[in-house]
């Protein structure tokens, strides 16, 4: 041990005794532990590990030894520009912040003020007089986690509100050079543009953002409660540079204009991981650009929130606690069936449960759930990662979507064989699923052995509860309400406000048609008997279709009449 690491400890312990943070015990205790077990820690890493002290009560005390300022770090007072100025290998190893720079001094946090040969590294690599403040470890790794995440993950920051979009640029001549259309892509304008439309989507609870080419006109428009409204028109001349921008971000190539590409973007906003599936389709007038957004703290894991009524919620729980057979969510796309099947995944999950997932691609991470995300490219589809799984010994499985003849047959075989299995399908209604399957060529016997129920559902956009009215619907819409059975006296609708962009709407609920056919349908189905028979029959044995379901949420005054009508015009 060398005579400067001797010096350190000393005037450290004295420090800490100054100022009453540690007893003459409590470092003798220390010093003990690191002699008798042969510890290279030092001694303000031994106290902390002891419990006598903190490391901000260690950090603290080193300043003042050591002459330096203490600061307690955290992402809003470092300047990300000061952060590139070091390479990201050496922050990582040497566990350094930079936090500004001020003409060619260089304010820099480090957790050890005495490495001298640190600091000179530092001035070397960066060309700048160095200037340091002492911090804890854990707050500068912390912060480097924000600015540094993995390789592929962009920080939304330098975030611009909405008058500071006219104080842009205008990049009126894009050259057709690749490399300095990349240069004009990495600009700030651009960046802070694509981070602007990125941070408001995800602010704005938007699902898509669509960047749109049209003659000498540019928009951007967010799809919101299942809607698109237009949220700026950018420069036209800037089309280019921001379709450069996402393609740079979602790692494809920036030279290829003539045909789609699809890729995917890893950010941080605002400290929380955000998703983004970005998909260019080459147009007349350029490139389009479609980002979906996946939000983890979006997703609903709980099927209480997912909008059941009573009935459905404990016939839909007591239907997927079966150990073997199939059960399916159907609906068009953006219908939410795939939020439905995580909520049912996380209710079935378990220690003593093996539940197998197969995706395209995998939307969100479950603990505990093993997920498998196919690759067409690579041959590796549904029905061949299908057949794999069922060799990796699965109680559960879940199959993003049925979508041939061989899938079909693989998961009613896997059904009929002891496993639990959940899919989607893309029907109108509930008992569509079985004229679908039937059509895909899976046999009446083997299906109506195997079918469990199936899940029909729509996403539906709830009344703002700040603009909330009750009205008069046309007598024709009452005429609906009174054919439903469904006695209702008060109707309600939103006349629009600030709060939901006068739309009149905040979120969506589901509205639910849960079809679990018992042994008179079963055997309808194994004589393949008409999906309007095998409807009639579901609905006198009790089904609540989709729209009785929505107009249960009328009466509720959760959602409006037109609402319901829109999205789930099915037959009561």
């Amino acid at each position: 041990m060398s005579q400067i690491a001797v010096e350190n400890k000393m005037q450290l312990g004295q420090l800490l005794l100054a100022r009453g943070v540690v007893t003459d015990e409590q470092i003798e205790q220390a010093l003990a532990e690191q002699k008798e077990k042969g510890h290279r820690k030092l001694l303000g890493e031994l106290l902390v590990e002891m419990g006598y002290c903190t490391e901000n009560q260690i950090a603290s005390a080193l300043a003042e030894g050591y002459g330096v300022p203490y600061a307690q770090v955290g992402p809003k007072i470092c300047d990300t520009k000061a952060i590139e100025i070091l390479p990201r290998e050496f922050l990582e190893e040497y566990v350094v912040l930079p936090l500004f720079k001020v003409h060619d001094v260089l304010t820099v946090a480090v957790s050890e003020p005495t490495n001298v040969f640190l600091i000179d590294e530092i001035e070397r690599i960066s060309g700048c007089k160095v200037q340091i403040v002492c911090s804890t470890s854990k707050d500068i790794k912390a912060t480097l986690q924000t600015y540094l995440p993995a390789a592929n993950v962009f920080v939304i920051d330098d975030i611009i509100d909405d008058e500071g979009l006219e104080d842009f640029t205008l990049i009126e001549n894009i050259t057709q050079d690749i490399s300095d259309l990349e240069e004009v892509a990495g600009q700030s304008p651009v960046v802070k543009l694509v981070n602007y439309l990125l941070y408001n989507a995800v602010r704005e609870n938007a699902s898509d953002i669509h960047i749109e080419p049209d003659d000498k006109k540019l928009r951007v428009r967010y799809r919101v409660d299942g809607r698109l409204y237009e949220k700026i028109c950018p420069p036209y001349q800037m089309q280019a540079a921001i379709v450069s921008r996402v393609k740079i971000m979602a790692e494809l190539d920036i030279a290829q204009r003539r045909l789609p590409q699809d890729g995917g973007i890893h950010v941080l906003v605002e400290g929380r991981p955000i998703d983004l599936r970005v998909s260019v389709m080459p147009g007349n007038f350029g490139e389009k650009v479609v980002i979906r957004i996946i939000d983890p703290q979006k997703i609903l894991f709980s099927l209480e929130s997912l909008g059941f009524t009573y009935g459905n919620l404990k016939l839909f729980r007591k239907v997927i606690q079966s150990p073997n057979g199939i059960v399916l969510v159907t609906g068009p796309t953006g219908s939410g069936k795939n939020t439905t099947l995580y909520a049912a995944l996380v209710e079935l999950n378990s220690e003593e449960v093996n539940i197998c997932t197969v995706e395209d691609p995998v939307e969100c991470n479950i603990e505990g759930i093993n997920q498998f995300q196919v690759s067409e490219g690579a041959g590796f589809e549904f029905s061949t990662a299908l057949r794999s799984l069922l060799r990796q010994d699965p109680d559960v499985v879940m199959v993003g979507e049925i979508r041939d003849k061989t899938t079909a047959n693989i998961a009613v075989q896997a059904a009929l064989t002891g496993h639990l299995v959940l899919s989607t399908l893309h029907t109108n209604d509930a008992p569509g699923a079985v004229t679908r399957l039937l059509d895909l060529g899976v046999a009446p016997y083997l299906l109506s052995a195997s079918l469990i129920a199936v899940l029909a559902q729509r996403l539906v956009r709830k009344i703002c509860p700040n603009c909330k009215t009750e009205y008069e619907p046309p007598t024709s819409i009452r005429k609906v309400v009174e054919k439903s059975g469904i006695e209702t006296t008060e109707y309600y609708r939103g006349v629009g406000c600030k709060k939901c962009r006068n739309t009149g709407h905040v979120g969506r609920i589901a509205v639910h048609e849960l079809f679990v056919p018992n042994e008179e349908i079963l055997e309808m189905i194994n004589e393949r008997q008409s999906l309007k028979k095998l409807r009639a029959k579901a609905i006198e044995n009790g089904m609540v279709c989709l729209q009785s379901d929505g107009i249960e949420k009328v009466k509720a005054g959760i959602i409006s009449i037109e609402e319901v009508l829109r999205t789930a015009q099915t037959e009561i």
